[in-house]
């Protein structure tokens, strides 16, 4: 066979038309397949990039330790302090064994009870506003079976709620109901405090002497009773005044009346911590929107 000089061996072999271009269209296969496969390779690259953070958080937060009490607070059940109670009166077992120490720390795998019921921390947070009514308890339960607030909002939420400090069953008003315990905690704690109105009714008109004194600060059995304001509703009928505190001690408003010789008759809440019971009828509720939301954890960390 003759052999071809290297310098012109291609043209020696020279393909014909249709294998040229069956070559070509091979190669543009090829050059899309591996142009598609580089790209999903990207698009993966970015989808691990951005799914990394999250999974770090998620874990972070399976595995951070949590006092219990704060634990049993973000589970729906009660305000952290209340909480705290609950774990040294001894009605709260981790891993089946009783816990007396509100500060333990709960660690990932733990198994938490109280009173009997296994309790996890709560995903979603609810938080509603209602306008308490008088004859209603302030509670989750009432072993007297008696109403409660939370037979106002049943239709409301499926997540385990309860209320924010307390309105004893004569006292009406502004009532804030969540799952959110670190809130709750800081609400009612009293290094932060929170301002509350009240409109009140008396039994007969308050004294000018007697509006100086609680103005002045009154002490109760439990101790001073400090007023932020007070100021008379109606000029002309004195029966009506309205008063500002930021104590959240028990019955702290008809305690400063009665002091004085005075019987509340009608007692409502019209402010909590910024929130109002406008547009909202007697025994209905409504959500808070989320600058509510962001105003009251502005308000829970002290800041006025």
């Amino acid at each position: 066979m003759k052999k071809v000089d290297p310098r012109f061996e291609k043209f020696a072999h020279k393909k014909s038309n249709a294998a040229i271009k069956e070559a070509f269209k091979q190669e543009k296969r090829q050059y899309k397949k591996e142009r598609a496969a580089y790209f999903e390779q990207k698009k993966a690259a970015a989808r691990i990039a951005a799914e990394a953070p999250k999974i770090e958080r998620r874990a972070a937060t399976q595995t951070a330790q949590m006092p219990l009490n704060k634990y049993l607070a973000h589970s729906g059940l009660c305000s952290r302090r209340d909480a705290a109670e609950l774990v040294k009166e001894g009605k709260v077992k981790v891993n089946a064994v009783v816990v007396w120490d509100p500060g333990y720390k709960v660690q990932p795998n733990d198994v938490v009870t109280a009173n009997g019921k296994k309790v996890t921390p709560e995903k979603n947070l609810v938080y509603i506003l209602l306008n308490k009514p008088k004859d209603y308890i302030t509670t989750t339960d009432d072993p007297q079976k008696r109403k409660t607030v939370l037979d106002l909002i049943k239709n409301a939420t499926k997540e385990r709620v309860y209320p924010v400090g307390r309105l004893d069953r004569n006292t009406s008003g502004v009532l804030l109901i969540t799952n959110d315990g670190e809130l709750a905690q800081q609400l009612t704690h009293p290094s932060n405090e929170i301002k509350k109105v009240y409109a009140v009714t008396l039994n007969k008109p308050l004294e000018k002497k007697d509006f100086d004194k609680i103005v002045q600060g009154v002490v109760l059995e439990d101790g001073p009773a400090p007023v932020d304001v007070l100021a008379y509703a109606d000029s002309k009928d004195k029966t009506q005044v309205g008063i500002e505190i930021h104590s959240g001690r028990n019955r702290i408003v008809r305690r400063i009346f009665e002091s004085l010789g005075y019987e509340v008759k009608h007692l409502d809440r019209v402010m909590f911590g910024g929130l109002t019971k406008k547009n909202i009828e007697r025994g209905k509720y409504r959500f808070l929107k989320e600058k509510e939301i962001r105003n009251l954890k502005f308000f829970g960390k002290g800041k006025k």
